[in-house]
């Protein structure tokens, strides 16, 4: 029982750090266009975060997403220990990321570090490999399709606005920012609190195969706490901020109008809901990153600054390994108590 509380408490802390390590994803092009300041992009960003629990509660009403990232490993390999190891790991590299300034993926971290545990103590036939291949293709396609949205998004408005009086249509676009930042915090608040209610979830499966309390047999079976508890501490932690990652967000890929900041969002929004659809955990940070390239790809290919998009995917595709291996070594040492 003291195991699967600090584990439901280490996920909840993590939820926490995913909140402010990805703040930026929601209030980047705002702050960086002057609509908000950044106190008050947070409070905004924050309490869409927290809408998005009523929205999949009682309008979607399910948790598809939780359900994908509890089966990324077989129910006959969860246990305990393997959660732990892969909470501990994923917490390790977000702060890491965090504090060098480098918008990686939270979700790919904590998926990385479930396998990377569950391999260690099962080898790799521990692993839904199907299941992961798919989340690990996101990688690649959430960007490109947030990127071929924002693509197109930017060359219809572009021609719909083409006669506006160009002071007109910024003082809109600034308006329009914060709706669209309210869409894209609503898709960071579905998709992300949904992996760590996964992660609770076969936690409370693995100590319910022990006759452990507070076990339950599935996803559905979670109790309403949980899933309030991972919308809320999201929604703290986008309160708290991520600034480091928000100047390389906001500034550093492409200089950013609040016309493409509101196009960028929005195509990083509708991003989020096709992938909710599908119930594939994605990363919102490859998302935006992809819908921040694509309006900047519109005006010019050197309006981009590849250099930095090229570091940014580097981050990227080494989340996973490296969680993975972070947590077999402290499964390791886990196993050893």
């Amino acid at each position: 029982m003291e195991l699967l509380i600090a584990i439901i408490v280490l996920c909840l802390i993590f939820d926490y750090i995913n909140g402010f390590h990805d703040a930026a994803n929601s209030i980047a092009t705002i702050v960086s266009t002057k609509v908000l300041t950044p106190f008050k992009a947070v409070i905004w960003a924050a309490c869409f975060n927290f809408v998005a629990f009523f929205i999949a509660k009682y309008i979607i009403g399910e948790f598809g997403i939780a359900n994908t990232v509890s089966k990324t490993v077989f129910e006959t390999y969860i246990t305990l220990p393997v959660i732990l190891a892969g909470i501990i790991a994923a917490i390790a590299w977000n702060l890491a990321t965090w504090w060098l300034g480098i918008p990686s993926s939270s979700s790919h971290t904590l998926i990385g570090g479930f396998a990377g545990a569950a391999i260690m103590a099962g080898g790799f036939r521990a692993i839904h490999s199907v299941v992961i291949l798919k989340i690990a293709a996101f990688i690649f396609l959430a960007p490109l399709i947030g990127m071929i949205v924002a693509l197109i998004l930017t060359t219809v408005v572009l021609n719909v606005c083409r006669r506006v009086n160009p002071h007109k249509a910024e003082a809109w676009f600034k308006r329009l920012q914060l709706v669209s930042s309210a869409l894209f915090s609503v898709g960071f608040g579905l998709n992300d609190s949904q992996k760590v209610m996964g992660i609770i979830a076969a936690a409370m499966i693995a100590a319910h195969s022990k006759g452990i309390d507070m076990g339950v047999t599935s996803v559905n079976d979670l109790p309403d706490w949980v899933a309030f508890a991972c919308f809320t501490m999201i929604a703290l932690g986008t309160m708290s901020g991520g600034w480091k990652i928000v100047k390389t967000m906001g500034s550093r890929i492409t200089k950013v109008t609040p016309l493409e900041g509101m196009v960028a969002e929005t195509s990083g929004a509708l991003t989020l809901y096709l992938t909710e659809f599908l119930m594939i955990p994605v990363s919102t940070t490859h998302t935006i990153t992809g819908a921040i390239i694509g309006v900047g790809a519109t005006k010019r290919l050197s309006a981009v600054r590849w250099g930095v998009t090229k570091n940014l995917l580097v981050a990227w595709i080494l989340t996973i390994p490296v969680s993975a291996l972070l947590a077999a070594g402290i499964y390791v040492i886990v196993a050893m108590f």
